[in-house]
């Protein structure tokens, strides 16, 4: 099973060579930074990194393509592929609070994707080549310049016809907050889709997205956990539907805006019954104590036997703490699976 790390954006160059060189001496497969407005641009940021390792794949998740065109994008990541020797991999997605923030409302998103991902394959294939598409368009690019093994392209996909394309168009998949059930639920939409395109779907990358918040004690698992629940698909529909009723899940509804007051500052989320909130954290992160940390390591057990290939763990405050936590714990329980 294969295990990514997610670290934060505003991490500097320096940071992230400290924290990838760790991931990389315990055999962690490669890292991911978010994609967020104001933090300091991904591909830059890891070229330090790409010339410090020699394993560890590297990139940014997700990128839209309606904030970076495609050939730009290419350009981007190519040259970072160029510099790690192969080893870049980037997350296409349809976008979010960035295009929010640039007053961008994207229309035909997975087609948007899709294009995408069809023209970075074009840019990636080190041949001249050009793309007609309905939505962006590629006259002509050269990039014969690139001759490093091809990076690897993901799409950040949720919903059913996003997960479906990913399957015919990407490298992989990189799915965000899936609970087991809603990894079988994905299962059943891309097998078909990947069996039809004569890709193994024992080896199709299937990553899922997953907040690791596993402390010293408890109630620093649960505090951090609280903070950072905004940013978790797990309390929006439809996935709060996967960890609690639907009488709990309008009440979260109802007080969304709380969610949102507390995020990076408070675990106190007014208005939402302690109860209702110990079952998002309990069923849709991971935050324990360390000394329960095979309870999360089993949950990570039972999303790959839904169907995942691998995990991507989000690391939040003391990175190189749960990096370490991760390595000698995490890694050899699930490395063999």
């Amino acid at each position: 099973m294969r295990i990514d790390l997610i670290l934060q954006p505003h991490l500097s160059a320096a940071e992230l060579v400290k924290l990838g060189a760790l991931a990389e001496s315990f055999g962690i497969s490669g890292v991911w930074v978010s994609n967020h407005l104001d933090s300091r641009d991904p591909f830059v940021n890891f070229v330090p990194l790409a010339e410090r390792t020699e394993q560890l794949g590297m990139g940014p998740t997700a990128l839209s393509p309606f904030e970076i065109h495609p050939i730009k994008m290419a350009n981007l990541l190519l040259t970072l592929n160029e510099i790690s020797g192969g080893r870049a991999h980037v997350a296409v997605g349809g976008g979010g609070g960035t295009l929010e923030a640039m007053g961008i409302k994207p229309e035909r998103m997975v087609r948007a994707v899709r294009e995408c991902l069809e023209m970075l394959r074009v840019a990636t294939s080190g041949q001249p080549g050009s793309y007609q598409g309905e939505i962006f368009q590629m006259k002509w690019l050269d990039t014969s310049w690139a001759t490093a093994p091809a990076p690897a392209l993901f799409a950040a996909a949720n919903g059913p016809q996003m997960l479906k394309m990913a399957a015919r168009y990407a490298d992989g998949v990189m799915t965000s907050d899936f609970t087991p059930v809603r990894v079988r639920w994905a299962r059943e939409l891309i097998d078909p889709v990947l069996n039809e395109t004569g890709k193994d779907q024992a080896s199709f990358p299937f990553i899922n997205f997953w907040a690791w918040h596993v402390k010293e004690s408890f109630e620093e698992a649960q505090r951090e956990a609280l903070m950072y629940l905004m940013a978790r698909g797990t309390i929006w529909a439809p996935y709060i539907n996967d960890v609690v009723s639907a009488e709990e899940a309008a009440i979260v509804a109802n007080h969304y805006p709380d969610f949102i007051r507390a995020y990076r500052k408070t675990a106190d989320i007014k208005g939402v019954p302690e109860g209702i909130l110990a079952k998002i954290v309990e069923r849709g992160v991971a935050a324990s104590a360390l000394k329960d940390i095979d309870r999360e390591i089993e949950k990570l057990q039972e999303m790959h036997a839904a169907g995942v290939t691998g995990v991507a763990l989000c690391l939040y405050d003391d990175p190189a703490e749960s990096i370490r936590n991760i390595g000698e714990h995490v890694v050899p329980a699930l490395k063999a699976l």
